[in-house]
Parts: C-alpha cells; sequence; structure tokens
C-alpha cells in the first residue's frame, strides 16, 4: 500500500471509529486519533471502542497524538463533535484536505463546520459527508450511503475514491452549504419525532413534525443560498427518515425522554453519547432569524429544550398555529 494511501481519521466516537474502519476496509493505512491518552491506549489494547462493542479496529492504529495519526496522511477525516470542533482544530497541526462528519451550528459563533475550518485554516480544501448513517452498521459493513459535497471536484472525487466500497456508496455533491444544513436541522427534528413517540402522540404526529420539518429545512436551505432539492435527497429526507424513526438515534433518544416525562437536564444527563440537536437548535433559529426564515417546529423544541415549554405544552402551540396552505 503507497504512502499516498495514508489518511487521518480525527476523532474517536462512534461515527469517527465506524468511518476509520470503513476507510481501512476501503483500501486505507488508517490512524484513528482519540483525544483522550487513556481511551487511545485502552482501544490499542482491546481492538475495540466501547462505544461500538461488536466492532474490531482491525487494520487500524490508534493514538492520541494528533501529529502522529497526521504524520504522511494526504486525506484527514474530522470527526469531532460539533461544539468542541473549533479547539480541537485550532490546536492541531497541519491538516491535509479534510472531509469533516460533524453535524450542527456552532453555538458561539452560528457557524456551520465547514465554516469554522474555513476560519481556522483559511484555503484547506475541505469537504462535507452526511447521510442516513448509523455508525454501527456502518462498521459492520451494512449497506449504506452518503452524500460528499465540495465546491472542489478534485476533492470530491478523490474523497469518494478513497472512502467507498460496494456497501458504502457515497454521491458526488456540490452544494455544501445545503448539505450542511440538513444535517444541522434533523438531528432537531429527531428530538420532536423522539418526544412525539415518548408521550404516545401516535405515528400521524410523528409523520406531520417530519414533513414540517422538512419544509423548514428547505426553506433556510435556499435563504442561505443553497439548492432546495438538496433536502430531499441522502442528507435531507435521508436523513430525517433515519434518525426520526431509528431508536438508535441519539437526538430521538433525547426527545423520547422529554416525552416521558424528564427534564431537559434530566434527559440530557441520561442521553448516551453527543446528542447534537440540543446545542443546534437555538444556534439554527438564531441562524434562520439572521434570514428572515421561520422555524415553528424547530423553535417548539428550542422552547422545550430551554424549559419554557412542556411537551403537552409545545404539542398545543404547533397545532393552534394558524391555517396555512401547504
Amino acid at each position: 500500500m503507497s504512502e499516498a494511501n495514508r489518511l487521518a481519521v480525527l476523532g474517536a466516537g462512534a461515527w469517527g471509529t465506524a468511518l476509520a474502519i470503513q476507510a481501512a476496509r476501503a483500501g486505507n493505512r488508517v490512524t484513528l486519533w482519540a483525544r483522550d491518552p487513556e481511551k487511545a491506549a485502552a482501544m490499542r489494547g482491546t481492538r475495540r471502542n466501547p462505544r461500538l462493542p461488536d466492532a474490531v479496529l482491525e487494520g487500524l492504529r490508534v493514538t492520541a497524538d494528533a501529529a502522529e495519526a497526521l504524520e504522511g496522511a494526504s486525506l484527514a477525516v474530522l470527526a469531532v463533535p460539533m461544539q468542541p470542533l473549533r479547539a480541537a482544530v485550532a490546536a492541531m497541526p497541519e491538516l491535509p484536505p479534510v472531509v469533516a462528519v460533524a453535524k450542527g451550528v456552532e453555538s458561539s459563533s452560528l457557524l456551520l463546520p465547514l465554516e469554522v475550518l474555513a476560519e481556522l485554516r483559511p484555503g484547506l480544501p475541505a469537504a462535507v459527508l452526511s447521510g442516513p448513517n448509523f455508525a454501527h452498521e456502518v462498521a459492520a459493513g451494512l449497506p449504506a450511503a452518503a452524500v460528499l459535497a465540495s465546491t472542489d471536484p478534485v476533492l470530491r472525487a478523490a474523497a469518494c475514491a478513497r472512502l467507498a466500497t460496494p456497501a458504502f456508496r457515497l454521491y458526488e455533491g456540490e452544494d455544501v452549504l445545503g448539505v450542511q444544513v440538513c444535517g444541522a436541522a434533523k438531528n432537531v427534528a429527531a428530538i420532536a419525532a423522539g418526544a412525539a413517540m415518548g408521550a404516545g402522540l401516535g405515528e400521524n404526529a410523528r409523520a406531520a413534525l417530519v414533513t414540517r420539518t422538512l419544509a423548514e429545512i428547505a426553506r433556510l436551505v435556499v435563504a442561505l443560498g443553497g439548492r432546495a432539492e438538496t433536502a430531499a435527497g441522502l442528507s435531507g429526507l435521508g436523513d430525517l427518515l433515519l434518525t426520526c424513526t431509528g431508536p438508535s438515534s441519539r437526538n430521538f433518544a433525547l426527545g423520547h425522554a422529554l416525552g416521558r416525562g424528564l427534564s431537559p437536564a434530566e434527559a440530557l444527563a441520561d442521553s448516551r453519547g453527543v446528542a447534537e440537536g440540543a446545542a443546534t437548535a437555538p444556534a439554527l433559529l438564531a441562524r434562520a432569524a439572521a434570514v428572515g426564515v421561520e422555524m415553528p417546529v424547530s423553535a417548539t423544541v428550542a422552547a422545550v429544550l430551554a424549559g419554557r415549554l412542556d411537551v403537552a405544552q409545545a404539542v398545543g402551540r404547533l397545532m393552534e398555529r394558524p391555517r396555512r396552505s401547504e
């Protein structure tokens, strides 16, 4: 295997680990970077990540040294969650072209992942990968698809070639902004869907919430300069279908806990892993307000998370909104 096939995955959560396994499966020499030295040492010893207990870390190295992970790498997959992304990138040495996989909006700046990256590393070639993917299924090699978007056609093609396999189908895209907005907003939608199911409101309610949230997402994508059709693709409708119906979704699980009557603090404390939608909801609303886009479902989720409404009140607010044409 040539030196050109060296690839670094920066972030050893469930999704980063799954993508490291996938990248190794695709023929890359992969080094997985974990922020916590103790976690890195444990993963080296057991060849497993507790977040993905059924997956064996074959064909890749694990380190807590970012410089070691990046040495000789011609591509990096940036799998650090959205809120700590800025600090992590700021502390890293020089980066090769990057594929970012975080989904969210930075609370402090209202920026999307590639916008944060552009601030910190101006001119760095970058792409975003997003779609309906649960980490444990990708790690297991089950069939999946995603979109890899970049304004750089050379990077798009090269990154797809490096990461795709017959069971992990990647589609190239140009709408970087739309893909990122969809990836952020679907997490908020999953909280709403989970709350509906946790409160016993039924499948009709969930379907209505998902559909109206899709309309919100499309409006915001267009207002920010993206393409409406992106919301109907893998990063939009595809990811909504998965995260709003799959019990493996952390955001759905957070919403489900809220629907069962837990307070926001209790639900967040009980959450397994990072539920990005919690921090994203108010930031997404602020970003939408700046371009005059109304997002009633997302606004209601933000109000529940802030403790201003309980789930029953939230349902009443949405159902009592003035009638309008679809």
